[in-house]
């Protein structure tokens, strides 16, 4: 584990060095075992939405730096949860909000310690600001089994109106459970 946290933060902070508006910092979701790196000091909030119909609590970090803003959101939902299905709503409404347009490209996303689910994914899409201004994202969801049988869930998200590959590849290889 800690070879893969030097090589997340190796890929992270070589992407800084490109790009000096990038500061890379881990950040933990208590009480979610995720980690991963986000380029900016993160706000943090927790709130109840509604995930596969049921009120869950949501731990929120996110921050914005050169022209993108990066949020990642864990939960834990209780056994008997179809996580694979929560994701997949979960999924739907993220590319609902962003109003993306066409199809969206779509790859298996399992982090280290992460179940490789059907909607574990990592996705690409183009789509509109809520300003109405062009942009594109890319998101990935994952999962991991829990104690008591519950599920972990992550969701981490990156937008900008012009996504740079090497610095949306830092932020979700980075992800680890």
């Amino acid at each position: 584990m800690a070879r893969n946290t030097a090589l997340a933060l190796a890929v992270a902070l070589g992407a800084a060095a490109c790009t000096p508006t990038l500061d890379w910092r881990e950040v933990r979701l208590a009480p979610s075992p995720a980690i991963a790196l986000l380029p900016c000091k993160p706000d943090r909030a927790t709130r109840s939405v509604p995930l596969g119909g049921e009120p869950t609590e949501l731990v929120v970090a996110g921050c914005a730096t050169g022209g993108a803003t990066f949020a990642l959101m864990a939960a834990r939902l209780p056994a008997g949860r179809d996580a694979d299905a929560v994701l997949a709503g979960w999924q739907q409404a993220t590319l609902a909000h962003m109003r993306a347009s066409g199809t969206p490209e779509r790859r298996p996303f399992t982090p280290p310690g992460g179940s490789a689910l059907a909607h574990a994914q990592r996705v690409a899409a183009r789509g509109q600001a809520p300003d109405g201004r062009p942009v594109m994202a890319q998101a990935a969801w994952t999962a991991r089994p829990g104690a008591g049988g519950a599920t972990e869930l992550l969701h981490a998200v990156v937008y900008a109106e012009r996504l740079k590959p090497e610095t949306a590849d830092a932020f979700f290889e980075a992800i680890r459970w």
